[in-house]
Parts: C-alpha cells; sequence; structure tokens
C-alpha cells in the first residue's frame, strides 16, 4: 500500500494525503456480512457524553470479520477488501461449504491464494495455527489470549507480533508495544504481519475530514479559564502547564486526574503475571 498525494486546489488539500486503493480488488461487499455501525455520538444510554471528542461523522456500514475460524477451514481467498470500521484491509474468503467469511488481510496476500486454519495447516502467510505448531522467531498478526475466543490483539493495520519463545504450556510473543507476554500454546494466531502498513503515514489535511471521522474538536487545558480546567487561567495569557500558573503541579486531567507518567493499571491485575517484560522497560534504561 502506498500513500497518495493530492494535488494543492485548495489550501485544505495542501499536504493531504491518502492511500492508494490500488490492493482493493472490489467495491462490492457480502450483504449478509455487513451492518450498520450505530453512532452514539460518545454518550450512553442516559444521553451524557462518557467518550470526550466523538460525535457526527458520516453513516458506516462495516464489514462482520471471523476472528475465531473453525478448525479444519480450508478456502480460497476470492477478494481483498475495504472496512470502514478498521485501519487494515480484510480479505474476502470461500470455504469447502461455500460460504463466506471476512478475515484480516496480512501484508502480501494475494486473490486465489488457499487459506487453511488448524493444527496441521503449513506454516504459510495467512495461514492460522496454534502458537505450539508456529516455529520460534514466527510474525504472527491476530493472536488469541483464550483458547477457542478468537483473535484478540495485533489486528490493526502494519501491525505484527513475533513468537520469541515456548515452554511447557506458554509460549511467549513480543507485541508490537515491545511488551513480552506470555500465551498459552493452544491459543491460535495467523501467519505474517498486517498490510495497509503505510496507514500512519496518511495526512487528514484539514478538520473537516477528521469531523467525517466523528472525531470532535480537543480544546487545550491551558486556553481555557481557570474555572473550566486546571491548567486554565492565568494574568496576561501565561501559558503551559507548571511554574507560576498552577505552582509546579503536575499536569491533570479537567477532573484532577494525574495524567504524565500516573500509573493507572491495578497492581492487582490478573493478567500481570503473563507480563514477562513490561512495555516500559526501554523508557527505564
Amino acid at each position: 500500500m502506498a500513500v497518495k498525494t493530492l494535488k494543492p486546489t485548495t489550501p485544505g488539500r495542501r499536504g493531504m494525503t491518502t492511500r492508494d486503493f490500488s490492493d482493493i480488488t472490489t467495491s462490492k461487499p457480502v450483504k449478509s456480512l455487513v451492518k450498520s455501525k450505530k453512532i452514539t455520538a460518545g454518550r450512553n444510554n442516559q444521553g451524557r457524553i462518557t467518550t470526550r471528542h466523538k460525535g457526527s461523522g458520516v453513516k458506516k456500514n462495516i464489514r462482520i470479520v471471523n476472528f475465531n475460524l473453525p478448525v479444519g477451514t480450508e478456502a480460497v481467498v476470492e477478494h481483498i477488501e475495504y472496512d470502514p470500521g478498521r485501519s487494515a484491509n480484510i480479505a474476502r474468503i470461500k470455504d469447502q461449504d461455500g460460504r463466506y467469511h471476512y478475515i484480516i488481510a496480512p501484508n502480501k496476500l494475494k486473490v486465489g491464494k488457499k487459506i487453511s486454519c488448524g493444527p496441521e495447516a503449513p506454516v504459510s502467510t495467512g495461514n492460522r495455527l496454534p502458537l505450539r505448531n508456529i516455529p520460534a522467531g514466527s510474525v504472527i498478526h491476530a493472536v488469541e489470549l483464550t483458547a477457542g475466543k478468537g483473535a484478540q490483539i495485533v489486528r490493526s493495520a502494519g501491525n505484527s507480533a513475533q513468537l520469541v519463545a515456548k515452554e511447557d504450556d506458554y509460549s511467549q510473543v513480543r507485541l508490537p508495544s515491545g511488551e513480552v507476554r506470555k500465551v498459552r500454546s493452544d491459543c491460535m494466531a495467523s501467519i505474517g504481519s498486517i498490510g495497509n502498513e503505510q496507514h500512519q503515514n496518511i495526512k487528514y489535511g484539514k478538520a473537516g475530514r477528521k469531523r467525517k471521522m466523528g472525531i470532535r474538536p480537543t480544546v487545550r487545558g491551558v486556553v481555557m479559564n481557570a474555572a473550566d480546567h486546571p491548567h486554565g487561567g492565568g494574568d496576561g495569557g501565561r501559558h503551559g502547564v507548571g511554574g507560576s500558573v498552577n505552582h509546579g503541579a503536575a499536569p491533570r486531567t479537567p477532573w484532577g486526574q494525574k495524567t504524565l507518567g500516573y500509573k493507572t493499571r491495578k497492581r492487582s491485575k490478573t493478567s500481570n503475571k503473563f507480563i514477562v517484560r513490561s512495555r516500559h522497560e526501554a523508557k527505564r534504561k
């Protein structure tokens, strides 16, 4: 996938880039695998905003992706498609029973490629196997955390994990964040890295393009009044966090919660015992 530069016909398009859809083979999804995405505008069932900076946006018909292909599935890739609900491309596959499925499309997956799922599947791009059957050092994606639940992590564009070691009933997987985590060896994972790797390099160019995505503006706390935010106020327009504005206090959220460097993960979280190496280790050195 390449980044496509637009002609600067307007100020908003100057510097704007978009993705190249040359990898997409069809624009017509399978109707039975499409559902409308409900727009909540960041509000809960009481109408209160629980997620800020969300709202409006264009209507989306997202695709139903199968993250838990049945063991024994033998399928053929029919199309590479675009999914408005995720950053990665998806692949339409047709199994041996004539049923259609959508899966995350790994890099270099082509139309006509055969996909298989199970312990006996070959170690090839797009195939899905238990971690115990994948060689150490392999690049993987769409990894299960609970056997039989389906892929839960490493599902976005350009991401990949690496199987670094196997011992007893657990395998050690290096995640995109740098964290090394234990995962049970009977959990499934797909071979290869996820495509559309240039997704992070797209420049949106103007605010209106973000509004169409359902993202509303974010206002900095330092430009607010003192009554509206801990960073607000200041005589004569003194900006910034710390110093004479709020006597060296640490940056905080509008509700007074510390932000930068403040640990919010529970020490008693049950999954802590599976973390072999924290993603913060590199920062501490």
